[in-house]
């Protein structure tokens, strides 16, 4: 379920707001997303795994907290970056 070490250089480099940026909240909510959608993926498959479900609910929650932190500081930023990972339809 971890991400590939060649997918999170991939999401850091599209994500990244400066040129040595590797931590920022944009890339933060890039790679929880990322983890989101495969566990959300795993899911549909194995209904009775409780456990991946409260991981996920708890990845969600750490995401909504950090798009809030974006959001209070940048608008524009909050938005270009909710449209480029297609969330809150």
């Amino acid at each position: 379920m971890a991400l590939l070490q060649q997918r999170k250089h991939e999401i850091i480099s599209e994500y990244q707001v400066h040129e040595t940026d590797t931590g920022s909240a944009d890339v933060q909510v890039a790679m929880l997303t990322e983890r989101i959608n495969r566990l959300s993926e795993h899911l549909r498959s194995n209904k009775k795994d409780h456990a991946s479900r409260q991981g996920l609910l708890r990845m969600i929650g750490t995401r909504k907290r950090l798009l809030a932190y974006i959001q209070k500081h940048s608008q524009e930023r909050y938005r270009a970056l909710i449209t480029r990972l297609g969330i809150r339809g």
